[in-house]
Parts: C-alpha cells; structure tokens; sequence
C-alpha cells in the first residue's frame, strides 16, 4: 500500500511540473509575440499608424495652382488666370444650417433645393460653387458662417475673347485643359496643388485656434507660342469680312513660315467666345434651348485640323514637283487643250469649255489647264506619284501640336486606274487637310525640307526664363534644289501674269495657286474656292492658304480667293520686315498673253 502512494505521487509531482512547464513555455511564447508585435507596430509600421492618426485629426483642403500663362511670339498673354475662390461646406462644423442654405443661394444665385443636398450631406467637405468672384466671395467671409469654408483659386481667363480660339482652346471648372493648345500642353500648363491642413477633434470639428499646416502649390510652365495677336486680329478680321461678302458658311486663312512651320495665324470663322464656350456663337431656332454636345463640337471644331477636303487646282503644285523630279517634264514642253481629255471611257472637261489650244507646260500651270496636268500625271505614273507625295508626308498627319488631327483619304494604289490617276492628278477623288497642302508646299517652295506646322515654341518658368525649346521632326531632301527653284519661278508667273494676279502686290514677288473644289456630292453645287500664296517668292518667309466655303453667286478662286492673300500679304508683310522689292530680272521672264480665267 505504501509503495503504491509513493507511486502516485511521484507521477503527480512530474505531471504538475510538465504542466507548468507547458505553462512556462507559453507564457514565454506569448510574451514573444507581444514583444514581436510591439516591435513590428512601433519600429516597422509605427509611421503608417501615426499617419493614420494624423489624418484622422486632421482635415486637409487642396490649393489650386496657377495655371501656366500662354504667350504669343511677342510676350502678349492670350490666356492668362484671374483671381477667383471656391466656397464650400463641411458638415460637422455647420451650425445653423438653414441661414448657411439661405445666404449661399441668395449670393451665389443658386438654388436652395441644390444647396441643401450639399449642406445635409455626410462627408468631410463638399464643394458648393468654384470660379466665384473675389468681390461675392468677400460678402461670403464677412458673415462668418461656421462651416463653410472661402478657399483662393484662379480661372482661367481670356483677354481677347475670340481671338484663335480654335487654336487656344479652353479648360473646364478644374482648371484642365479640354481642347486645343489647353489640352494638348495641360501637362505642362498645370502645376502642382498646394493643401492647407487643420486639426480636429473627434467628431471632425475644427479645433479653435490650432495651428494650420500649409503647402504652397507649384504654379505652371508658362507656354510661349508662335501667334501673333496683330496678325492674329488681322486675319479673322479680314475672314469675317470675306464670309459676311461671299455669303459662305465658313472661312479659313492660315499663315505660316514655310522655313521652319511656325505658324503666325489660323483664324477659322465663325470663332468663339473662350470666356463663355458653352454659349453656342450662332442664334439657333430655340433660343432658350441648351446647345446639344453635337453643336458645341461643332463650334469647338478646328477644320483646318479636324477635318479634310479635295484641294482641287492648288494640288497641280505636287504633280508638277512630282512631274520634274521624274524629269518626265520641261517648263517649254508643248500641250494642246481642246477643252477636255479623253481617258479611259470618261470625257473630263477643262475649267474653259472651249479650251486652251496649243500651249507650253508653263502656259499650261498659269491657265490651271486640267489636260495638261491629267497628260502629265499619266507621264509620271500613278506609283511614282503616290512616291513623292509619300515623300511630301500627305500620307501622313503633320503631327501639329493640336488635338484631332485628320490624315488624308486617298485610293488604293492598286485601284489607282487611268481615270483615277487623271483626277488626282488636279486634284480631285482624293482628300487632305489644309495642313498637310500647306506642309507640303512647304517643302517644295523652301529647298525641299519637309518641317512640321507647330504653335508651341518655348516653355518658360513663373519667372519666364527658357526651361525648354520644343523641337519638331523634320526631313530634308524630299524635294530637289533644282525642282524648287523651278516651282517657284512657275508659281511666281501664276500670280504676275496667270489665274492668280488678283493676289499680286505691287513691290513684292509672290506666287501662288488658284482653286476652285467641287465638293461632295458633285449635285450639290457646293464650292470651296481657295488660294494658296507665298513671299517672297524667290526666298518664301511666309505662306498663306484662304479657304472659302460655299460661297454664294461667284465661287471661283482667282476671283474671290486670291484677292484675300493680296490684302492680307499688303498688310502683313512689311509688319513682317519684308521690304519691297522691284524685280530687275525681266530677261528671266517672259511676258505672255493670258486670258482672263478665273479658275
């Protein structure tokens, strides 16, 4: 019996020891990971919790930056910013919440019902109204309202209204670009938010007298551009005029330097307010009615840019280039006009019905002849014409520093048959943009450097010194030396004794090409009559390209497009520095009887 006892108690003894042993252990365990916790939550994670805590007590409020400004070439601000400021609520901190509803709709002039849901709604700032003015925000402060918050912002503002706003473009209620140069340069025009942080309590309330932490914003890069505002408000001037005479839906003239692609003016009417660019700029048949987005599109819309056309007489400039680079042509080759050219199974007619009869190449481009460009596309054929233009970049976009660019429309090469090729070749059954004619005869007026049309010129910091000259793609080469001089002569002889002498300017020497689109469909006897000029034309420093569309009564370009250049190169050149010049080079030209065309 009495071993039996000392038995038990021994195995007692070791069970209890093996359990506090396990307790031991455990507790052991348990303090590690506590230990191992309070480790990782103060060593590792500790930042992350205080930041937790922070932003729990703390509210934070975003400071708008100021928008970069936007300059033209002469430092003159086309888009700047005005001083406004954003009101809004914060819930927790409204007091009296039927007078803070009353007094913000009275001075904002806005709905109550609108307010209200701002004001009752839970959350920890709700914005009530952006863009108001100093003088009503003022009025705003001066009630001191308990929650609701008057913050400083900027909106952008326009000086000149109107002016190349389809080139500017405009940004919405936050500040960020929507279209035009706004948009396509909002990286670099919008800096960076600023915030100002206020400690609350518990319930999210401010704390009396607390210290606020501030972070200025940064603003942004200002742009400097190559407009001109003086040839700018010449050149929409002299668009409205033009549309307002001919009665047509709408005028676009685009001057550029054909040497590097900077363009000085691209006015496109009718044009828009960018102070208001949602009030539609034409009366509509509902006047009260809200402008649909398809209207706003379309007023916003650049045409120049977004959309392509049939160039007609002014592409005769690319089949003659493509014509001598071939060597398939001379200037005093012979051609006969009786008016039309057979090809395949159509009978295609020149502009003057009874034709031109016998005449040189260089008789045959100052008369526009249709024939002589459908003998000589067929001479150079449709793969070496589609080589050239490929090397001129009309099968490409410019890649101007603009949204929305259109590319060209043209047929398949393999369906270019004789007929097809006949057409293009005075330019029709095809489509391009403005741009892509004005690069292109660019290159063939300049020495054959193919440049890219372009606003954007420097970037510039608050305290505008150059952070960055923007650079273009070019490609020389695209076009022979020889060829040019050769088109510029010719173009030259367009304007002093063929269809475009209505665009010449006494004292200077400018070339040119007339033109006259039929557009789509050919029933609709819907026109767009264009010039295409250049000055000087014996060394080009500006070109200008006018497009009239749908004119009424007279729609053809010698007669209503050509005068247009004159005007504006009569008033813009020695603006430009361009002196006049008497041409002493009378034996280089021969002066020949032209009839009185007017295609």
């Amino acid at each position: 019996m009495s071993s039996l006892y000392n038995y038990d108690s021994d195995y007692v003894t070791g069970y209890n020891r093996k359990k506090l042993t396990i307790f031991i252990v455990g507790v052991v365990l348990a303090a590690m990971v506590v230990v191992g916790r309070l480790a990782y939550v103060m060593l590792i994670k500790g930042q992350h919790y205080d930041d937790m805590a922070t932003n729990i007590q703390q509210r934070e409020r975003s400071i708008k930056a100021q928008r970069g400004v936007i300059y033209d070439r002469n430092g003159v601000v086309i888009a700047g910013n005005e001083a406004v400021c954003t009101i809004s609520v914060i819930h927790n901190q409204v007091a009296d919440k039927e007078t803070v509803i009353k007094n913000l709709s009275t001075l904002l002039e806005m709905d109550e019902a609108a307010i209200r849901k701002k004001v009752e709604k839970v959350s920890s700032r709700e914005k009530i109204k952006s863009n108001v003015d100093r003088e009503t925000a003022d009025k705003i402060r001066s009630l001191d309202m308990d929650g609701v918050m008057v913050d400083e912002d900027y909106k952008r503002y326009y000086p000149y209204n109107t002016l190349a706003s389809k080139v500017i473009g405009f940004t919405g209620g936050d500040n960020q670009g929507i279209v035009g140069l706004e948009v396509y340069y909002d990286d670099t025009l919008q800096g960076i938010p600023g915030s100002i942080k206020t400690l609350t309590d518990s319930r999210g309330i401010e704390i009396a007298n607390a210290a606020e932490t501030r972070e200025e914003p940064i603003p942004g890069q200002n742009l400097i551009t190559s407009l001109d505002v003086n040839i700018q408000q010449y050149t929409e001037q002299l668009a409205v005029q033009v549309m307002e005479l001919r009665g047509a839906t709408r005028v676009c003239i685009i001057v550029m330097n054909p040497q590097n692609g900077e363009i000085y003016a691209l006015a496109d009417v009718p044009e828009y307010n960018l102070n208001e660019p949602f009030e539609l700029n034409v009366t509509t048949t509902a006047t009260d009615a809200e402008p649909t987005n398809d209207q706003l599109n379309n007023m916003w819309r650049c045409f120049p840019i977004s959309d392509s056309y049939e160039p007609g007489s002014t592409f005769k400039i690319i089949t003659s280039t493509a014509a001598f680079e071939e060597g398939v042509v001379t200037v005093n080759d012979g051609f006969n006009c009786p008016g039309y050219r057979i090809v395949g199974d159509r009978r295609i007619r020149c502009h003057k019905t009874v034709g031109h009869g016998s005449q040189t190449f260089r008789e045959g481009i100052m008369n526009s002849c249709n024939p002589v460009f459908m003998d000589i596309g067929a001479r150079v054929g449709a793969e070496k014409l589609y080589e050239n233009m490929e090397k001129l970049g009309l099968f490409e976009k410019t890649g101007i520093d603009l949204p929305g660019e259109a590319g060209s429309i043209f047929h398949n090469l393999k369906d270019v048959k004789e007929v097809e090729l006949a057409t293009i070749s005075f330019g029709q059954t095809f489509q391009i943009t403005p741009l892509q004619l004005m690069r292109a005869a660019s290159a063939v007026v300049n020495g054959g450097t193919l440049v890219t049309p372009h606003f954007g010129v420097y970037v510039t910091d608050e305290n505008n010194n150059i952070v960055k000259k923007i650079s273009y793609n070019t490609r020389t080469g695209v076009v022979s030396e020889e060829t040019s001089e050769t088109m510029k002569g010719l173009l030259e002889d367009v304007v002093a004794i063929g269809t475009g002498k209505n665009a010449y300017v006494d004292g200077y020497r400018i070339g040119g090409k007339t033109a006259t689109s039929e557009k789509l469909p050919r029933s609709s006897n819907k026109y767009i009559s264009s010039f295409l000029g250049f000055a000087p034309a014996n060394d080009p420093q500006v070109m200008a390209l006018v497009l009239i569309d749908e004119p009424t009564g007279t729609y053809y370009g010698g007669t209503i497009a050509a005068p247009v250049i004159g005007d504006l190169f009569d008033n813009i050149l020695p603006y430009l520095g361009l002196d006049k010049e008497i041409s002493t080079d009378t034996d280089a030209r021969e002066v020949i009887y032209i009839p009185d065309t007017v295609f």
